[in-house]
Formats: C-alpha cells, sequence, structure tokens
C-alpha cells in the first residue's frame, strides 16, 4: 500500500469511528431538504377575506362567488365596516374588499393586515386578480415558467445545496486539519519524507467522497420526494457540484492554515461562510434587490454563483451553455483558492 492509500485509509477509519458525526452529516441534508421543502413555504393559502359592499348587484354577487370558490381564500362572509376593522385588528380576517357603486360604476378598495408584509403584498395580488378578472368580462391567462405549481421547494433546494456543501466541506475539513494539528500528528506528517501535496490530498480525499454520498442522497430526495423534474441535465448538476465541492474543501484547507484550534476553525468557518451564504448568495433575499455596495460584495461568495446555476440547471433545464459565466467564475475561485491554501500550507512546513 503506497502511501496516500494509507493517509487515505487513516482518514477514512477516523471518519468511520466518529459514528455521531457521520450521521449528523448525513442526516442535516435531509431533515434540511424535508424542512424547506415541505415545513417552510413562502407560498400564501387560505387568506381569511371578508367583504363589505354597499349594495349588491350582479357584478358583487359574481366576484364574491369566486372568492367562495377559490382555493386561495377562505371566506369569512360579508360584514359592515366596523365589523372589518375589528376582524383585521383581531387578527381574524387576513384582508378586506369594500364595493361601492359610483356613478353607475362599481368602484372597490382593497385593506389587508401588513403586519407580515410578503402575506400582505400576496394577497392583495390574489384579491386584485380576481376582481379585475370579474369585471373586465375577459379571462386572465397566466402561464408560469419552469414551476406551474409555483413550488417554494423549487427556490430553497439549490440554496440548501449550497450552504450544505460550503458547511459541511469547509468545516469538516479545517477542524480535522487543525484537530492533528493540536495533537502534534501534522507536524510528524511534515517532517516526514512525504510531500505535502500528497498529505493534502489524503486529508481531503475522504471528505470529498462523504460529499458525493450526500450530493446522492439530496438528488435522490429532491428528485423524488420534492418533486423536482428529472431531465438528462442531471449530469450538468452532478459535475458543477463537483467543481463546487472541490472550492469548498479549498476553503476548508485555506481555513485550517489561519486557525490554531478547532473552536476557532469552527468560528471563523461559521463567520465566513454561514452568514454570507445565507444573507448575500440569493438563497433567500434576491441579489437584485440589494444596495449596490451588497451585490458587488456578493460576487466574492462561491454559493451566490452555485446557487444561480443550480436554478438554471435543475429548475429551468437549461443546456450548460447557459450558465456558462458561473462555472468559469466558480473555476477560477478554485484555482485561486487552492494556490493560496496550498502556498500556505507549504509555508506552515
Amino acid at each position: 500500500m503506497s502511501i496516500f492509500q494509507s493517509l487515505i485509509k487513516k482518514e477514512v477509519l477516523h471518519l468511520v469511528r466518529d459514528i455521531r458525526t457521520i450521521i449528523i452529516v448525513l442526516v442535516m441534508p435531509v431533515v434540511l431538504l424535508l424542512l424547506f421543502g415541505f415545513a417552510i413555504s413562502t407560498e400564501v393559502n387560505d387568506v381569511r377575506l371578508v367583504v363589505m359592499t354597499d349594495q349588491h348587484t350582479d357584478e358583487t354577487r359574481e366576484i364574491i362567488e369566486r372568492f367562495r370558490t377559490n382555493s386561495y381564500f377562505t371566506f369569512e362572509g360579508i360584514v359592515s365596516h366596523d365589523e372589518a376593522e375589528d376582524l383585521l385588528r383581531k387578527g381574524e380576517a387576513d384582508a378586506a374588499v369594500m364595493f361601492r357603486t359610483e356613478d353607475g360604476k362599481l368602484r372597490h378598495q382593497v385593506i389587508v393586515d401588513a403586519s407580515n408584509t410578503n402575506m400582505a403584498q400576496t394577497s392583495a395580488a390574489y384579491i386584485e386578480s380576481v376582481i379585475n378578472n370579474s369585471t373586465s368580462g375577459i379571462p386572465i391567462v397566466t402561464s408560469t415558467l419552469y414551476n406551474p405549481q409555483l413550488k417554494s421547494a423549487y427556490n430553497f433546494v439549490p440554496g440548501i445545496m449550497g450552504m450544505i456543501f460550503i458547511l459541511i466541506c469547509a468545516m469538516m475539513t479545517s477542524v480535522s486539519i487543525v484537530s492533528e494539528k493540536e495533537t502534534g500528528t501534522m507536524n510528524l506528517l511534515l517532517v516526514s519524507p512525504v510531500r505535502p501535496w500528497t498529505i493534502i490530498l489524503g486529508k481531503l480525499v475522504p471528505y470529498f467522497m462523504l460529499s458525493c454520498i450526500i450530493l446522492t442522497l439530496m438528488l435522490v430526495l429532491s428528485y423524488t420526494m420534492l418533486g423536482i423534474p428529472f431531465s438528462a441535465s442531471v449530469i450538468n448538476v452532478v459535475w458543477v457540484t463537483v467543481l463546487y465541492i472541490v472550492l469548498a474543501l479549498a476553503l476548508g484547507l485555506l481555513v485550517s492554515t489561519i486557525a490554531a484550534t478547532q473552536v476557532s476553525a469552527l468560528l471563523v468557518s461559521g463567520v465566513m461562510f454561514m452568514i454570507p451564504v445565507v444573507m448575500l448568495s440569493g438563497m433567500i433575499f434576491p441579489i437584485e434587490n440589494m444596495p449596490l455596495v451588497l451585490q458587488w460584495l456578493s460576487c466574492i461568495i462561491p454559493a451566490r454563483w452555485y446557487i444561480s446555476a443550480m436554478r438554471v440547471l435543475m429548475i429551468q433545464q437549461l443546456p450548460i451553455g447557459y450558465v456558462l459565466t458561473e462555472v468559469i467564475v466558480l473555476s477560477c475561485m478554485t484555482m485561486g483558492v487552492l494556490i493560496l491554501a496550498i502556498k500556505k500550507f507549504n509555508a506552515k512546513k
């Protein structure tokens, strides 16, 4: 057995013996995917709606009937103005529509509870759509590309994948190498005839293999339980993700050259990766809505480019040519971080 294989075997045995860490690493992606796929949703359903009207006409009856039969609304009835205000104040209604007739024309006013801004905006859009569809007499045909059911899981899956790999790969790699420093075994390896790049690969390969297992698990869950459409683009999803995993491992190696203890490695990884990934990658908040300074800052966040590429490949299922910019940026980041990490690792020798 070669020295390289011996290093890999040593690291694999170290991983296998730490059963609790393996369970956490394998279970956490599943929990997050299922949580964001089923429990956490940006969709708005069952909007509790009341209606106020000064007089009933065929037009108001038609609109009210549309509200009754629309699955997005829970119609609470026709009430007076004071009752509607009281229901909104108590939180027993989410929105109210007031109809009045002026000069023979039907006017309307939509009142929503904006304590939850996302629900308020979406509810108002739903109500306006129903009213406009009724008053115009012309059906409104809406076509939604790539995500016809408007499932929030379609948006969250690429983001969760981007967060999971950057955290697990970077954190586990950095903590593993720093633990070798703390116990003194890394110094023994560095003064041995083994070349530094052999030590580096021996430490990274087991975590790369573990990441590939996690990738397989996440893709199976995404294409089965979460209902993301399966297509030949999954090949592109895999190799772009592999590139991202290598970048995450390189970041972990870079952190290990900076941190002196396992605790500091965890803190550095958490501050450097967790907060930027959640806030600036486009995982939750659209980058286009951020101030210009933060938009420029997000360009150095690897997860931004990976999540953008995954949305094109997994959700839109477009060819790889549509994400060439993202792939080039990730490739350049990978090369740059690897070169910097190896130089700093050699300097520590």
